[in-house]
């Protein structure tokens, strides 16, 4: 009997070539890592239309044998990290390491000639994120970041009302991005010394600069709320962004009841106010100065207060979707290297970190 393994292994080997249903080629997908908080969303790529999973390297050996076990990775073949490179017809690598092995494999698949897909946040050294970006737009390379709100589909219509100016101009951003997190996970975060700020508050400092752009100033505010010999983890952040017309805050702790529930992205401009709550399961409520209308769409967007409710969606579909585009050639980057130096820049400054 064949089975789902034995199909995929073939497929890792064989210089055969899927196609969509509509038409194009599947572009082939290796991941590297399984060691990221994120690296289950190999899952959205086994699932996409667009995409050919070929397989998984993992080496670290610990995590090689509890890969193998897991039912979210055991199902796909197993390779070195030179076979994974030498896949024939490899488009992209996505790097889903420990974050301290992130930028190194994610140099490795550059200089193999790879498109990336690398998790947040971009590691610790800025310099060695900016050489790798440079470096992949130089070759034509793609480097997309694992930012997790990005293809939000309350964040897409956020950027679709500033672009049509309905909230005026922006003059305040507020963003909270907290969860509790229990001994094991604080002594994994515990690795840097940018503590939630660095890992988790990452997603929200990339949609306050995809908002307001590159700050001129970030000023972080780390306290240290539990004492706990097993681990010295900065557990409750804030940073305050500074920009010629407007401030921006952003909040991450470890330590917050219901965190999930309260993690928001609120937008304040002269012409209106753009409130999601929560993030992971989006929710808006809308204020507007005056009633609004995209063109060619029926949909009016009321006067003063109203809420925008959304149909459940999984994390990751849209970035992969986009990133299949962008590498076949059919759009240009979303986001381009200005500015996820910029995110990363915001990261480790509101963080305390080094630049």
């Amino acid at each position: 009997m064949i089975n789902r393994r034995t199909l995929l292994s073939a497929a890792a080997v064989l210089p055969t070539v899927g196609w969509t249903s509509s038409g194009k080629p599947r572009l082939k997908y290796l991941q590297i890592g399984t060691g990221h908080a994120h690296a289950n969303k190999i899952a959205v790529y086994e699932k996409s239309d667009d995409w050919e999973v070929v397989g998984i390297v993992e080496e670290d050996p610990e995590r090689l044998v509890a890969a193998k076990e897991n039912p979210t990775y055991r199902d796909f073949p197993f390779l070195t990290l030179e076979e994974g490179l030498n896949t024939e017809g490899l488009s992209v690598v996505g790097v889903e390491t420990e974050i301290r092995d992130l930028l190194k494999y994610a140099g490795m698949a550059l200089d193999a000639g790879f498109h990336l897909h690398l998790d947040k946040p971009a590691g610790a050294s800025f310099s060695t994120y900016e050489r790798i970006l440079k470096k992949a737009d130089a070759a034509g390379l793609v480097c997309q970041m694992g930012y997790m709100y990005r293809f939000n589909p309350a964040v897409q219509l956020l950027h679709r009302m500033l672009e049509e100016g309905w909230l005026g101009e922006v003059f305040e951003t507020h963003a909270v991005m907290s969860k509790v997190m229990p001994l094991p996970s604080r002594q994994v975060v515990d690795e840097f010394a940018g503590g939630t700020m660095f890992e988790l508050g990452c997603h929200i400092i990339d949609l306050t600069v995809g908002v307001l752009g590159s700050p001129d100033k970030v000023t972080g505010h780390s306290r240290r709320v539990l004492e706990n010999s097993e681990d010295t983890l900065v557990d409750n952040m804030l940073a305050v962004f500074d920009y010629p017309k407007a401030t921006a805050t952003v909040r991450s702790t470890a330590l917050e009841v219901e965190g999930f529930a309260r993690r928001q992205f609120t937008v304040c401009g002269t012409e209106g106010t753009f409130h999601i709550q929560p993030l992971d399961r989006p929710s808006v409520q809308l204020s507007l100065s005056k009633e609004r209308q995209f063109s060619g769409e029926e949909r009016k967007y009321q006067k003063g207060r109203s809420e925008i409710q959304f149909e459940p969606y999984q994390r990751y579909v849209g970035d992969a979707a986009d990133l299949a585009a962008t590498v076949r050639g059919e759009k240009g980057n979303s986001f381009p290297a200005r500015h996820d130096l910029a995110v990363q820049r915001s990261v480790l400054q509101a963080s305390g970190m080094p630049i």
